[in-house]
């Protein structure tokens, strides 16, 4: 009995060495840091045809938003393999804890922006949109009544879904348009959506990436707007600018960026 035991034993440890490790986010090849802060970690997301990332832990909830179609094998570890299917701009969010690959065996390269969500979340519940599982929520009327989370309303655009911790909202704002908020109460972040061309200006020079006065922004680049500062977003081109905007609602107008030079830096990462 004693040497089944031992080589049962023997067994079940080899089958453990044998299973592989997953790296953390930041030590995937595939995944770019652009964007950090006590708020969230932002990476650029892209994986070429037919290759596939380095299993990776997601260890909090996350945001992930497709920069153009994809059709990729999500293989979440010691679970069956599902395929996805992706649109341009389609958002999708995950409460993360878990190990995956991402296996492009398409003809088109996969890319999207993924924003890990640093605080706890909560449940998360559909507004206007069916983003997690569950009905559709109430769903304001967005072009007549100001956005109760940060001000002013978004232009052509809705609140999608919200947790404890966020709102996100769709923008579309017109050819030669811009959208101004004077007095935002909380913080966000911007992402703007695949073939827009954003031009970003906040009221104060601190607050600017770089020291410029304004930032213009491409398809998968993002830009973090503080609470208290008046924001204004316009389209740089003859296309309308649609993006995505991820109000944080406990970052009020006395709640401070990290203070480190990454937190406050915004990098463009262009498409491979």
């Amino acid at each position: 009995m004693k040497p089944l035991c031992s080589l049962l034993l023997l067994f079940a440890f080899s089958i453990n060495a044998q299973a592989p490790t997953a790296v953390p986010i930041p030590k995937e090849p595939h995944h770019h840091l652009v964007f950090e802060n006590e708020y969230a970690h932002v990476f650029r997301v892209s994986v070429p045809a037919h290759e596939a990332t380095l299993l990776h832990q997601h260890d909090v909830p996350y945001v992930y938003v497709a920069l153009g179609p994809a059709d990729v094998i999500n293989a979440v570890q010691e679970k069956p393999e599902v395929r996805l299917v992706l649109t341009d701009g389609q958002l999708n969010y995950s409460r993360g804890g878990f190990a995956h690959i991402a296996r492009n065996e398409s003809g088109m390269p996969f890319n999207n922006v993924t924003i890990e969500l640093l605080h706890p979340q909560g449940e998360p519940h559909n507004l206007c949109a069916s983003i997690v599982a569950g009905p559709q929520g109430a769903c304001p009327n967005t072009e007549s009544v100001p956005s109760t989370w940060y001000g002013t309303a978004l232009p052509g655009g809705s609140p999608l879904f919200e947790t404890d911790e966020i709102v996100v909202e769709s923008g579309n704002i017109g050819p030669k348009s811009r959208y101004e908020d004077k007095r935002p109460t909380v913080s966000a972040l911007l992402i703007a959506m695949d073939g827009s061309q954003i031009k970003v200006r906040p009221s104060r020079p601190a607050y600017a990436i770089r020291g410029a006065a304004a930032e213009n922004l491409r398809g998968g680049e993002v830009y973090w707007l503080p609470a208290g500062v008046k924001r204004s977003i316009s389209a740089r081109t003859h296309a309308p600018a649609r993006f995505f905007l991820i109000s944080l609602k406990d970052s009020g107008p006395a709640s401070p960026l990290t203070g480190q030079p990454s937190a406050q830096r915004r990098t463009k990462a262009s498409k491979n």
